[in-house]
């Protein structure tokens, strides 16, 4: 994909496959929402939550975006980097309002606020700093594999 293609697919998408490393090096995988600051990828989650765990231990991030139903339909961007963590207030509150904003439209904006500190208790800002970024599309393949 181009450079433009990547942004608009991770801007299309709803879900980020997270991928952080495990005590034992085995890899941790979840799935959340994400918002999108200044062209970065931005989530927040609890604090104690695994995958936070395994950040303050070691700040490597892959994660991932995919779509697609069978083989020739196949695309997805994957995002190897370093995670940078926030855990005040002041910092996970914009995160939160970015995923609300983004996954809860029907949200009535004036709550957004209010929920996002709500939200912000007991948990970390996650900012994806990208060092290496892979895309594939196959529906450019033109049906040739």
């Amino acid at each position: 994909m181009t450079v433009d293609e990547v942004e608009a697919f991770i801007a299309a998408k709803m879900s980020l496959q997270v991928g952080t490393i495990e005590r034992d090096g085995s890899i941790h995988l979840s799935t959340l929402w994400y918002g999108i600051i200044d062209g970065s990828i931005v989530f927040e989650t609890y604090t104690r939550s695994q995958k936070i765990v395994n950040l303050q231990r070691d700040d490597r991030i892959t994660v991932l975006l995919e779509d697609g139903d069978s083989y020739e339909t196949l695309r997805g961007v994957m995002i190897k980097g370093r995670a940078n963590l926030y855990s005040d207030d002041g910092d996970v509150v914009p995160v939160a309002e970015a995923v609300i904003r983004r996954n809860q439209p029907e949200i009535p904006e004036e709550h957004v606020p209010a929920a996002a500190v709500q939200m912000a208790a007991k948990r970390t800002a996650v900012v994806v700093v990208p060092e290496k970024v892979v895309s594939w599309d196959h529906t450019k393949l033109g049906g040739t594999f």
